[in-house]
């Protein structure tokens, strides 16, 4: 047949992107350059522009987002909603409907099977430009089966040139939105055994002379999502020797449904075995496979690449799936710069393996902290080695240049203390304080959780999750290239503790503070408070709390701060002076005498008192009635009630410019959402206690963390979130979380999305992935009709 709206992969070239778009004109040139691509065909970006002026809608779409600011998340997102929807009711012409389906149909025949599963990929004519990355701001439809299927996905392909973060990308890189137009690719699905990406230039230390593997289990969503940390394979380009290899704990893989379209997350514990968590995903000859096809692939361009690959599950063989420029290398180290990083890789000794809960890479000398009386033997740019940390010890902790402990997982006090922080943290080495020797100089390899004996020269893999540097915040401002704030509906907050580093953070990303923890205040005074009310010296903590809470609320004015009053636990306040007089020993603090319960006692109320006065200082003082509160680990309707009465006799009063928040983080809260939900503004979904107390897992177990128990997407966990979501949206007040959650797992991600989230507060260190991670989200449930986002909060 005589096509004028499709062209086969082997009929187009490297030079055909205003044709079929960057992708479809990459996949046609490694096809004619004999590289084994799965077969495919592209639907033109002409059929697109056809079926905009055909349809009669361009002038309609012109109007939605001419005048429109593109600074405004609710307009620009109401703006492309309409402007989306307007492009899936519209039909396509015939003839053009009538090519996809006689094209899909031959492809069928090609391959000898009916109906077969197909990926249909966006491509855009500004896509994959040496100049500019626009990989990722369209949709990718993978597994898709059936005729009728195709021609409708093709159309969402078309809709998702229009999403608000494709739309506003457009505007931050200067392109005018009516000279992009929108290929969609064809290409069948490959069941993949293994997959990946290859970079024929290392990312990480810019050198051309390497080639950087990185490989998992099942489809390479799992990668090139951030889902999974993948195994990492280094080779010389020059020989495809390997240099390195980093084998990874991959937990979780993607693979295709068995009796429908579309993928699923599972176990790989589950799938494939236990066994494969951790065992390497490539042989010898698979990686020289790779790394000679990256050769190859580089030769045809002439120019670094940025490859996808996969290992066919029931042939073996090994495809590739999509090639385009590095956007993002920096100048090459010099000869021997790059000479001694390879001497330096070969010469590492592991000391010591643990989880990576806080990423950076540190050297410096080893000081082992056994109890609390010592941590004042750390001093600037140590390594901190101990237990497990607590409360008392972050002052020893912002001292050093990491921290390594024994105990613990992912969502500990040192794992988050460190994010908070921007130091490496190292967590659940099981035997880091009697491995490593006191006085040692040791390089603390955090995005890894490997300890190597001696100051090497390591660069840090800081873009993998995320756009920061370990330790350190990009300069961020209303300007900036869309990679950095993409539009969202779903508010993303921040995470803060100590009100010093605010500075450091405050041009990120974020929507306001989601999340600003008192307890940081509380251990620069050391004294407790009730001991401080004894001796008259209670102005103390409200000056001291009240300039802590300025200083942030300035910072980021006029973004909200929502400022969780004091959450220390019993054992924590004995550790301040005067607290072993007042507190009571109790054999579980975690569930015991904290949070409101404590606010409304007779022993505590006056200590409380203070830090209400502190808040009122804030905002009538210094007139920031940008900062709000929350009260943590509510349990029933009456204490809560009784607390509000304590507020409003300190002149905190709710109304629209003051909004009280409750953490939900006690399955009591759950349970009562309804009546709860009446009675505050808001509800902050504590995820770590709610999931430690929903499954009964001590968070802190390094143990049960490293066998999975600790996972806020356990059934049990998601179904009590969906129902305060609910409950919140029932009675017209925000539902918020704040957790690393969102973050670690993009699964979770779209299951807050999905079911309503209103807001995400996360640490510094992942506000500008999760906002991309959201915004990627937003756009696949938008564009299938499941949500519509208005940039709610109530």
């Amino acid at each position: 047949m005589a096509y004028r709206y499709v062209r086969w992969f082997n009929g187009i070239g490297k030079d055909d992107v205003a044709l079929v778009g960057g992708k479809g004109a990459n996949l046609g040139e490694l096809t004619v350059n004999g590289v084994d691509v799965p077969p495919g065909f592209c639907v033109t970006a002409q059929a697109y522009v056809d079926f905009i002026k055909g349809a009669g809608i361009e002038g309609k779409i012109r109007e939605a987002v001419g005048s429109v600011d593109v600074e405004s998340s609710v307009d620009l997102s109401r703006a492309c909603d309409s402007v989306r929807r307007l492009i899936e009711e519209s039909p396509i012409p015939v003839d053009i409907e009538a090519e996809i389906r006689t094209a899909y149909r031959e492809l069928s025949e090609s391959i000898d099977l009916n109906d077969p599963r197909v990926a249909v990929r966006s491509s855009a004519t500004a896509e994959d430009l040496p100049d500019a990355s626009f990989a990722g701001q369209q949709d990718t439809y993978l597994h898709v089966i059936g005729a009728d299927s195709v021609v409708a996905h093709v159309r969402r392909c078309w809709a998702s040139l229009w999403t608000a973060r494709a739309t506003y990308y457009r505007q931050r890189q200067g392109y005018d939105h009516f000279q992009v137009a929108l290929s969609a690719v064809v290409q069948k699905m490959v069941s993949s055994e293994r997959s990946g990406v290859m970079f024929t230039a290392n990312p990480v230390t810019n050198s051309r002379s390497q080639i950087m593997i990185e490989a998992s289990w099942g489809l390479g969503e799992a990668v090139v999502s951030g889902m999974v940390t993948p195994d990492e394979y280094i080779l010389d380009k020059r020989d495809l020797a390997l240099m390195d290899v980093n084998v990874a704990e991959k937990r979780t893989m993607v693979a295709e449904k068995k009796s429908e379209q579309g993928t699923v997350s599972v176990p790989v514990a589950d799938f494939l075995g236990p066994q494969f968590v951790d065992k390497q995903c490539l042989g010898a000859e698979e990686i020289r496979a790779l790394g000679s096809a990256a050769r190859r692939i580089e030769e045809i361009y002439g120019a670094p690449m940025d490859i996808e690959w996969a290992f066919d599950g029931d042939t073996s063989r090994l495809y590739i799936l999509q090639a385009r420029p590095i956007t993002t290398l920096l100048d090459e180290p010099k000869a021997n710069e790059e000479e001694k990083a390879v001497e330096d890789k070969k010469a590492l000794k592991v000391l010591v393996r643990g989880l990576a809960a806080s990423p950076g890479i540190a050297s410096g000398t080893v000081v082992v902290v056994k109890t609390i009386d010592e941590i004042d033997r750390v001093v600037d740019g140590q390594i901190m080695v101990t237990t497990m940390t607590n409360p008392d010890m972050v002052p020893a902790m912002k001292r050093a240049a990491a921290v390594v402990t024994d105990e613990g997982g992912r969502t500990c006090h040192a794992a988050i203390v460190s994010r908070e922080l921007g130091i490496p943290c190292i967590v659940g080495s099981k035997n880091g304080s009697s491995r490593l020797s006191e006085g040692a100089v040791v390089t603390v390899d955090a995005t890894r959780g490997v300890v190597y004996d001696g100051a090497v020269s390591l660069s840090s893999d800081e873009d993998k999750h995320s756009p920061l540097a370990p330790g350190a915040a990009p300069s961020y401002n209303r300007d900036m290239v869309y990679d950095l704030a993409p539009v969202t509906g779903t508010k993303i907050y921040m995470n803060l503790g100590d009100s010093s580093v605010v500075n450091k953070y405050k041009n990120l990303p974020f929507d306001g503070i989601g999340l600003m923890r008192t307890e940081f205040i509380f251990n620069s005074l050391g004294v407790h408070p009730m001991y401080m009310v004894k001796n008259g010296e209670g102005d103390k903590l409200i000056h001291e709390m009240s300039e802590s809470v300025t200083a942030v609320a300035q910072a980021v004015y006029p973004r909200p701060v929502v400022v969780r009053l004091s959450d220390f636990r019993t054992n924590e306040f004995r550790g301040l002076k005067g607290g072993e007089e007042v507190e009571p020993v109790e054999n579980n603090p975690m569930i015991g005498w904290r949070g409101v319960s404590r606010y409304i006692s007779d022993e505590y109320e006056e200590g409380f008192r203070l830090e209400c006065r502190a808040i009122k200082k804030v905002r009538d003082e210094y007139g920031l009635i940008n900062v709000w509160v929350m009260l943590p680990f509510v349990r029933t309707t009456w204490e809560l009630e009784r607390v509000k009465e304590i507020l409003a006799s300190e002149g905190l009063v709710r109304n629209k410019s003051f909004k009280l928040w409750i953490m939900a983080e006690v399955p009591a809260v759950v349970f009562a959402a309804d009546e709860f939900a009446q009675m505050v503004d808001g509800f902050s979904i504590g995820s770590n206690d709610l999931t430690q107390l929903v499954m009964g897992v001590d968070r802190d177990s390094g143990i049960l963390n490293t066998m999975g128990y600790f996972d806020e997407r356990n059934i049990s966990v998601t179904r009590a979130i969906k129902t305060l979501i609910e409950a919140a949206h029932r009675h017209g007040i925000t539902c918020s979380i704040c957790g690393q959650g969102p973050s670690l797992y993009p699964d979770f991600a779209e299951f807050l999305v999905r079911s309503g989230i209103d807001s995400m507060s996360v640490n510094p260190d992942t506000v500008a992935y999760t906002r991309k991670l959201v915004a990627g989200v937003e756009q696949r449930l938008i564009l299938n009709g499941i949500r519509g986002l208005t940039g709610l909060d109530r």
